[in-house]
């Protein structure tokens, strides 16, 4: 997201994998970041906000109480909202993630959230904070929802921030909460709910955009890259197709005759635990010498780049990936990776409570301005500065 100003979120697990996606993160069901600044976005919709009048008068007219939701639907904001916003009640916003337990990607978002709270409670200062996710190793997506149900019974949601895992993942509960008033937005991935806003990177668009940054690369260095591969700790993930579709598309648009030795579909699985990455990635480039450009579509680009400085393929085979951590910035530097291609995981984790604010306070509805930066040898240097400062190492 992109919220004033933008450093890399700290790592707290420097030598674990983490998955990527946009939130692209491992799940169980079918299903550098950096930290949001002091400056909420501009925002793409603005309407009236007016106090709740007395029982029995007509409700004010626009958001946060009435809107028109993108499936045409009318938003009606929930009485029990509009009464804590009347009498400057406590607002209960609650934040929904796939993992506390995922290396990288958990505290990364942990701290996202975090450090956003109190910039939301400036605009809102009623708003109270609850972050909520499952202690799982990869994303469980029945037990997220599960807590999310609960709270919502209990009448403890009174807006919601939830990061999903897939296009349909978050559907169904994200509609059937909006439609009892209670306002939703989604972060992570793109989804297809009717949420006011859904803050992501679209896969494709950074797959096109890794295959711009790589031609760039190829020409700079007076390289001839023809041999490609595609990869991921679950390519099955519509983020990871997304990621790898787009990069084989923007590659074959500038290399016509480029050789994909495996595709979207034939995808090399790499799991996302390190030990096992970097043995599929050390099998896959002896079974396959030839190959020059590695694509990891989650963090598992360090060990992709290990692999390949192990094999003496430096300066001839190199990989790209997504997010950040200390392993890839050590490849870049080193010449073995290309890129890192980090979705702001902070921000994601961030905007919801922005954008509760935003729209309980003043009526607006915040866009999608998630951007992905990409990290490479002309900015490795400032990128491990602001991400050792924020961890403080």
């Amino acid at each position: 997201m992109r919220i004033g100003s933008r450093s890399t979120i700290s790592v707290l697990t420097v030598a674990a994998l983490l998955v990527g996606a946009c939130s692209g993160t491992p799940a169980t069901s079918d299903a550098p970041s950096q930290a949001p600044g002091t400056t909420a976005p501009s925002a793409a919709t603005t309407a009236p906000s007016a106090a709740p009048t007395s029982a029995g008068s007509e409700a004010p007219a626009g958001l946060p109480y009435t809107g028109t939701l993108k499936d045409g639907s009318t938003f009606t904001l929930h009485p029990r909202v509009a009464e804590k916003l009347a009498n400057g009640d406590p607002i209960n916003y609650v934040f929904s993630y796939g993992s506390t337990a995922i290396p990288l990607f958990s505290p990364q978002y942990k701290a996202g959230y975090d450090r956003t709270l109190p910039e939301a409670q400036k605009i809102l200062p009623t708003m109270v904070g609850q972050d909520i996710a499952p202690a799982s190793a990869v994303q469980d997506i029945n037990e997220q929802i599960a807590q999310i149900d609960t709270l919502f019974k209990a009448d403890q949601i009174d807006c919601l921030s939830v990061q999903s895992t897939g296009t349909d993942a978050f559907t169904k509960i994200v509609n059937d909460i909006m439609a009892t008033g209670i306002p939703v937005f989604t972060v992570g991935v793109e989804s297809n709910g009717n949420e006011f806003t859904n803050f992501t990177q679209i896969s494709d668009k950074e797959g096109r955009q890794a295959a711009g940054i790589v031609i760039d690369y190829m020409k700079a260095n007076n390289l001839d890259f023809k041999n490609f591969a595609v990869s991921g700790g679950d390519p099955t993930q519509n983020w990871a197709q997304g990621r790898m579709q787009g990069f084989i598309d923007g590659i074959k648009e500038a290399i016509p005759d480029a050789n994909f030795i495996n595709d979207a579909s034939s995808a090399l699985v790499t799991t996302y635990d390190p030990a096992g990455t970097y043995d599929a990635y050390k099998a896959f480039i002896q079974g396959n010498p030839e190959v020059q450009v590695i694509e990891n579509v989650d963090i598992g680009g360090e060990h992709a780049a290990r692999a390949i400085a192990d094999a003496n393929k430096t300066g001839q085979t190199f990989s790209l990936g997504w997010n950040v951590s200390i392993g890839q910035l050590d490849a870049i530097e080193a010449g073995t990776q290309i890129v890192a291609l980090d979705q702001q995981w902070g921000d994601q984790a961030g905007f919801g409570a922005l954008g509760c604010a935003e729209l309980l306070a003043n009526g607006n509805v915040l866009p999608n301005t998630n951007t992905l930066k990409p990290i490479t040898t002309d900015n490795v240097v400032e990128a491990r500065a602001e991400f050792l400062a924020l961890s403080g190492s």
